[in-house]
């Protein structure tokens, strides 16, 4: 079946026989297959292709695809352009790195803004991480909170650790140990929570709480873990 329609230039098709032979579904996994497939797709205006390619070309060397930093980005830009939200924050992010184009973080911060309105919770963490910083956006607490929120809110960690700091030191939202400790919580509670940062946060937190204050947070961390973080405020 994917024979016939790969002869009638069918290109979500090509697509998937490339995704075929990377997931090593009914074929052996060959990574020179993989990249000719998404070539052909991606060169027929595929926008899934055209990011999977990108990606081929700076995370495979080891497999035999030459890494090319500037042909990534070239991929990228084609599916960023038409709407790729994993392209927008991938093309963000290489402006931000500096890595096949010259370092811009204002095409970084505008890559990720078009991702981070589509819902991209890396492109959300990393927009609010700009605004908090001040690279390539002015400088804005409230913004960097409001962008952690949405990431926080669709269970990224760093962006619950992020905003219970926000939360803890004052900057964006009034200071409230109550959401710091609860954000913290949230955020100790993801399986990948680096180093458990956030339960020694949440932990530094609890010694500046009264026990009434740390059982309102408690109970507002289980809360908006049961409503899937639909209740947090």
């Amino acid at each position: 079946m994917y024979r016939e329609l790969v002869e009638q230039r069918e290109i979500a098709p090509l697509n998937n026989i490339g995704s075929m032979y990377l997931e090593r579904q009914g074929v052996p996994q060959d990574y020179e297959q993989v990249a000719a497939w998404f070539r052909t797709a991606a060169e027929q205006g595929n926008a899934n292709a055209q990011h999977s390619l990108g990606a081929l070309l700076l995370h495979h060397e080891h497999d035999g695809i030459p890494q090319d930093y500037e042909q990534a980005v070239a991929w990228y830009r084609k599916a960023a352009e038409q709407g790729h939200a994993n392209a927008q924050f991938n093309l963000g992010w290489m402006y931000a790195e500096g890595d096949g184009v010259p370092q811009d973080y204002e095409q970084a911060a505008a890559w990720f803004r078009k991702a981070a309105e589509q819902g991209d919770t890396n492109a959300q963490f990393n927009l609010g991480v700009m605004y908090a910083q001040g690279e390539g956006v002015p400088q804005d607490d409230q913004e960097a909170v409001a962008w952690y929120r949405k990431a926080a809110e669709q269970g990224y960690a760093d962006a619950q650790f992020n905003l219970g700091w926000m939360y803890d030191q004052g900057q964006g939202v009034q200071r409230n140990n109550v959401r710091a400790h609860m954000w913290w919580s949230i955020s100790a509670s993801v399986s990948n929570a680096e180093d458990g940062k956030a339960a020694n946060a949440r932990d530094m937190a609890a010694q500046k709480m009264t026990p009434a204050e740390i059982a309102q947070s408690q109970k507002m961390a289980r809360v908006c873990l049961a409503s899937i973080r639909k209740k947090c405020n």
